[in-house]
């Protein structure tokens, strides 16, 4: 199983090596070079992209089977851009998924976010998975937990790759 890592920062890193030590390969979006050492020392591929622009990761889906949306801690100086994160920007992203090998959506819905920010996130998640018949999880495990969260990621990941399509 190739997995698709979006966000997450030392969390996803975490995730990373739980999945890598059980063989499966991980794909690390990045907007930092700098952290390609990182994510390689954890067993990932690092990906130079921007989940603000969803075009930089049209090449980041191939051959992904499990797409993980670890967005829930997201920061920035335009609260309206980290909002279009969990609106229009994961819309957009999902809209695409229908056309390539990602068999599974991983929503993290928890964090320092508004929960009606994250809840939209959800709803667009829950809605466009049925649509499109891609099984999905939605992750609630509180982000300050890094070992927790990895592992309930890790989890849920292992859930989605057993569940048949919708």
């Amino acid at each position: 199983m190739r997995l698709l890592l979006i966000g997450a920062g030392d969390r996803g890193l975490r995730l990373a090596r739980l999945l890598t030590a059980e063989g499966h390969a991980v794909r690390v979006v990045t907007r930092d070079p700098g952290k390609h050492a990182a994510i390689a020392a954890a067993g990932a591929e690092p990906y130079d992209g921007d989940p603000d622009r969803i075009g930089t990761l049209r090449y980041a889906l191939d051959n992904v089977t499990v797409l993980v949306w670890a967005l829930g801690t997201a920061t920035g100086p335009d609260p309206a851009g980290v909002a279009a994160l969990h609106g229009t920007r994961l819309e957009m992203l999902l809209e695409r998924t229908i056309d390539t090998t990602v068999r599974g959506v991983l929503y993290e819905c928890s964090g320092p976010l508004p929960v009606e920010l994250l809840s939209q996130g959800a709803q667009i998640v829950e809605r466009l998975c049925r649509r499109n018949e891609i099984p999905y999880g939605l992750l609630h495990h509180p982000p300050e937990d890094a070992d927790g969260w990895a592992a309930s990621a890790a989890d849920a990941v292992e859930r989605l790759l057993s569940r048949p399509r919708a």
